[in-house]
């Protein structure tokens, strides 16, 4: 019987494989990577939605408790915010302040990466850092201009926070539906408005985390019931 020639392992080595299209796997991982950014804008979207009327139900409960506060100590938290808005709209643009704040943020997070990305949208670092100077500077000085300068600047760094944040996020590319932008911001604001809540319950004896918790789930319940009443019982 003629014996079988095996082939040169030498040469199966060099030899190079057959390659696979090039376009196939291309198409194929763009597709799905566009795929899957749709559907994750989508589950952003209805997220978003559902987290609405929280910030319906916060905003309301934050003004019930703030309005229990002396008429002119509100008066300088509003002065504050209405000084912001003069300042961006007629003015000047502080992006520069609000980018410091930033990196501020992603040094104090650098420990910990995923927290960089996120904390600087979040967190409001110049309200954080006015209520711990005011918490430090009330333990010796006992006079109301200090209280009337920290409600000042809580309203001025507050909104700053809330208005760049919602710009940097609305100007993301690639935001299907805006799923990024009604979700993101509407948890920001959530989430800026408890800080702001917590910061005032102490500063002030008639404000109520408590009560402010109690009031915005009582005012979202009854707006997911009445909506759910709507549709599906008629």
């Amino acid at each position: 019987m003629a014996r079988k020639e095996l082939p040169d392992k030498k040469l199966l080595k060099d030899t190079p494989l057959p390659k696979e299209p090039a376009g196939i796997s291309g198409d194929f991982s763009s597709k799905f990577s566009g795929l899957s950014s749709k559907a994750f804008g989508i589950i952003k979207f209805i997220l978003g939605i559902l987290l609405l009327p929280f910030v319906f139900s916060t905003t309301v409960s934050f003004l019930n408790e703030f309005g229990l506060v002396d008429k002119s100590l509100q008066a300088v938290f509003w002065k504050g915010v209405v000084c912001f808005l003069a300042v961006y709209l007629f003015i000047w643009e502080p992006a520069a302040i609000y980018n410091r704040g930033h990196k501020l943020l992603e040094i104090v997070f650098s420990f910990f990466k995923p927290m960089v990305n996120v904390a600087p949208f979040l967190l409001p670092i110049y309200t954080i850092l006015v209520f711990i100077l005011y918490g430090l500077l009330s333990l010796g000085i006992k006079s109301s201009w200090l209280i009337e300068y920290a409600l000042f600047l809580i309203g001025f760094s507050a909104v700053l926070h809330l208005v760049f944040s919602a710009k940097a996020i609305r100007t993301k590319k690639g935001d299907f539906l805006k799923g990024n932008y009604i979700f993101g911001f509407s948890f920001i604001f959530i989430l800026n408005l408890t800080l702001l809540t917590c910061g005032f319950s102490l500063m002030f004896k008639e404000f109520s985390f408590v009560n402010f918790c109690n009031i915005s789930f009582a005012v979202a319940g009854n707006i997911f019931s009445a909506v759910f009443r709507q549709l599906f019982l008629f």
